[in-house]
């Protein structure tokens, strides 16, 4: 009996807090900053490429589709215009061109729902009509080919920011999770940074090095984005984002758009990751050709240390640490929701889970104003600084004709 007394008011004010983030979510677009549904789409396996056949319209097997995204209450989404580094197939700008094709045609399918947008008052005007603004990011600087040109053409297919790299170092820039070759940015780097900012595409600076982030903020015309890392500090994952950086991201009015990927939010996940990934190669090492004598070898060590599992607490400590470090106004949200595969924190399944969020953040003190910040004023902000900043630069700097054979070649003029 005086369990359940207990229990009533516990779950009335889960209820409350829940109540009050969908009332909330309907005054302020709730900006994601990363879904990874156009390569979901290419890499189907009953219908690959096929937009039509993957069908937004029913429950798909993923974590999106138009209903799910209706009960979370997002108002706009950046869908990410990903591509491998790792291979180029026949041209890395093949396979771009490609997964702009699949999401233009994703938006267009779903007129009543999505809203191809290019700028924040496109994402307005969008939420006001009660559609979802739907914005591209380009995820990896791989793509461009060392090409101003190409980065400008990626623009005008709509692309609104682009990450620096993506889990391979460049010819120009160092990834947080491969060897570092340059100390940085190099000069064409600095050059992409340069002409991005004078175009008005932000600069993402997730899964960079620390010293790519650091080399950016120094010479930034406008504020930066990650479009989906979460604090170094709770989690040692080389993805998440430093203090040294947290603390200059209010000169430069940037965002961290909190991601939700298990590894990334929760220590215990990213060590026991590490632990599987030692035992992979371990096992690997030890059967050479015998790969079976591999699996199961992994197999036995995962059912002997079962994976811990994230939860929506998780993600809120690594708001709250944001907040805390670089203050309210450079928090965001960057789920990477159809990228992060099929285990996700509790809680936060797929992109109906949007309101639980923001219910723990209210059960948690937050006030109505903040909330607001971090569901999508910071990145209106961030978005409209950068169309500001293009528009002084466009006035007074053409479009850069440098090349990187010109700027990092050693001796070259």
């Amino acid at each position: 009996m005086a369990l359940g007394l207990l229990a009533t008011p516990v779950l009335a004010q889960e209820d409350a807090a829940l109540t009050h983030a969908r009332a909330l979510l309907k005054t302020v677009p709730l900006i994601d900053g990363h879904n990874d549904l156009p390569w979901e789409i290419r890499m189907s396996e009953t219908a690959p490429m096929d937009v039509q056949a993957y069908n937004l319209n029913v429950q798909t097997h993923g974590n999106t589709d138009i209903a799910r995204l209706r009960a979370g209450e997002v108002g706009a989404q950046f869908w990410s215009i990903y591509i491998p580094g790792e291979d180029k197939d026949s041209g890395y700008a093949k396979t771009q061109l490609e997964e702009f094709d699949i999401a233009r045609r994703m938006i267009a399918m779903y007129p009543k729902d999505l809203q191809f947008v290019t700028t924040a008052d496109g994402i307005v005007q969008a939420f006001k009509a009660g559609k979802i603004g739907s914005l591209l990011g380009v995820e990896g600087g791989h793509a461009i080919e060392n090409s101003l040109g190409a980065l400008r053409s990626y623009y005008e297919l709509g692309a609104r920011y682009m990450t620096l790299t993506h889990n391979v170092t460049l010819d120009w820039a160092d990834a947080a999770q491969d060897t570092a070759a340059h100390g940085g940015l190099t000069p064409f780097g600095r050059e992409v940074v340069r002409e991005m900012n004078r175009l008005g595409m932000m600069v993402d600076l997730s899964h960079v090095s620390p010293a790519v982030m650091s080399n950016v903020l120094d010479i930034a015309e406008s504020p930066v984005i990650f479009s989906h890392s979460s604090a170094l500090a709770l989690t040692g994952h080389p993805r998440n984002v430093p203090d040294s950086i947290l603390k200059r991201l209010p000169k430069n009015g940037g965002v961290v758009m909190v991601t939700f990927v298990p590894p990334f939010v929760s220590a215990r996940v990213f060590l026991w990751s590490s632990a599987r990934d030692s035992v992979v190669q371990s096992a690997i090492q030890a059967a050479g050709a015998d790969s079976a004598a591999a699996r199961t070898q992994v197999r036995e060590w995962v059912a002997a240390n079962p994976r811990p599992a994230a939860s929506v607490s998780d993600v809120a400590d690594h708001i709250e640490y944001i907040r805390e470090v670089a203050g309210v106004d450079h928090i965001g949200l960057g789920s990477d929701f159809d990228g992060m595969g099929p285990i996700t924190p509790v809680g936060l399944e797929d992109v109906s889970r949007f309101p639980d969020l923001f219910a723990e953040l209210i059960r948690r003190g937050w006030k109505d104003g903040d909330l607001k910040k971090f569901a999508g004023e910071n990145m209106l902000r961030v978005i409209r600084a950068n169309e500001a900043t293009a528009k002084r630069l466009q006035a007074s700097r053409p479009p850069s004709t440098k090349t990187i054979q010109q700027m990092d070649t050693p001796g070259a003029s």
